[in-house]
């Protein structure tokens, strides 16, 4: 398990100074990482004795680094961070500029309407030349943040000089970053990840910056002209449990393993509109003791989604039943005469399909149904393989309405 690992378990059991120790060191490895920082605020806020100072500065660090990204909900946690640290301070004023900033970002933010009443509270009780009712943040915080650290140890670098009675080493030539109008990204899924590839070569491993939260990924490295590069993808498709995600800088490619919080939920796409919630996640995750019972679901591109054609054939096969002499009730197979007087090719094909074996009414309706009357097979093995298209007579053309 990481620091950051580390760090969150920490905070889940409420152990707040370990909490800061291990984020700290993973601060030291990771100095880009916004989420870091803003959970070691949460942990300073919360420490006792509370250190709300510290509390501010990793909230304003966040909020500067998310707000450069343009990362919404990151900067969301951060000013609201900020926002309760400067309460904290006893810094009103500024706590309810903060608070309204992240009002008009995300109105629903459910804690709001408690810390704004506390606000407003203390706001009362103070004159409006009161230093502590002053306003004087602005909304993004002009301050420096910390730069990526480069882990670099002079003993594991190669000599620039031979030692003496040694020949030169051939230099190993320096790979080739890929032009950035080339770097390309695929993705797959098992049950329990999502794996995303970004093909690029020649990444600095000590300057490359992977974010990986529980809705949302960024990787940024430099590029030979000067720019970063910047890969996003936010929010995803379902929420990952970021503490159990690894990512890993290869030769040729930055491979990023995401582990679903929901193990077997299907992600259509990488990305979505909205990012999940708990509830979502709870909606679409099945028990693992819950037995179904509903019949087989057969490959079909029916709008209306797949039909149980073992319902359909018995629906289609139920007759009434009448009372025979002895007062029991029984099936009526009078076959011949129910058939009698119609058209004899309808007759016929009622017969064979009432008649017939439960695979091959399946067939029949199946095969019927879906190419619009012009296909009619008795062959389950065959039509059971997916839709069965539409076939018109020669001469005629498939319209659809």
């Amino acid at each position: 398990m990481d620091h950051a690992a580390k760090g969150a378990a920490a905070l889940e059991a409420k152990d707040f100074s370990a909490a800061v120790t291990h984020y700290t060191q993973a601060i030291a490895i990771n100095s880009q990482a916004v989420d870091y920082y803003i959970k070691r605020s949460v942990a300073h806020t919360r420490i006792s004795p509370s250190d709300c100072a510290a509390a501010l500065n990793d909230a304003e660090v966040a909020l500067t680094l998310a707000s450069k990204r343009g990362k919404r909900e990151l900067i969301i946690q951060a000013q609201l961070r900020r926002a309760i640290a400067l309460f904290s301070l006893e810094r009103y004023g500024d706590a309810k500029a903060a608070f309204n900033w992240v009002k008009e970002m995300n109105k629903d933010e459910k804690s709001l309407h408690i810390w704004a009443a506390k606000v407003d509270s203390k706001l009362k009780a103070l004159s409006e030349d009161d230093v502590k009712a002053q306003t004087s943040i602005q909304q993004y915080p002009d301050i420096k943040v910390p730069e990526l650290k480069k882990e670099k140890e002079a003993s594991k670098l190669p000599s620039s000089e031979p030692a003496q009675g040694t020949s030169n080493v051939t230099a190993q030539p320096e790979v080739v970053q890929t032009p950035a109008n080339k770097i390309r990204h695929e993705w797959y899924q098992t049950d329990d990840t999502v794996v995303v590839s970004l093909f690029v070569k020649g990444v600095p491993k000590d300057k490359t910056n992977i974010d990986i939260q529980d809705t949302s990924l960024a990787v940024s490295f430099p590029l030979p002209t000067g720019s970063d590069y910047d890969f996003s993808l936010d929010p995803f498709c379902a929420r990952v449990d970021a503490a159990a995600s690894t990512a890993k800088i290869l030769s040729t490619k930055i491979e990023i393993v995401l582990k679903k919080a929901s193990a077997g939920e299907k992600w259509p796409s990488l990305e979505s509109d909205a990012p999940a919630t708990s509830e979502d996640i709870d909606k679409t995750a099945a028990p693992a003791d819950r037995v179904t019972t509903t019949g087989p679901s057969y490959p079909t591109s029916s709008r209306t989604g797949p039909k149980d054609w073992d319902k359909v054939a018995d629906d289609l096969t139920k007759r009434p039943k009448k009372e025979n002499k002895d007062g029991e009730e029984e099936r009526d197979d009078g076959l011949d005469e129910e058939f009698e007087g119609a058209d004899p090719v309808n007759g016929f094909f009622k017969q064979l399909y009432s008649r017939a074996d439960p695979d091959t009414r399946r067939a029949m309706m199946k095969s019927y149904q879906e190419s619009n009357g012009t296909t009619l097979s008795t062959n389950w093995s065959e039509v059971g393989q997916g839709k069965v298209e539409t076939h018109p007579p020669d001469g005629m053309e498939e319209k659809r309405w």
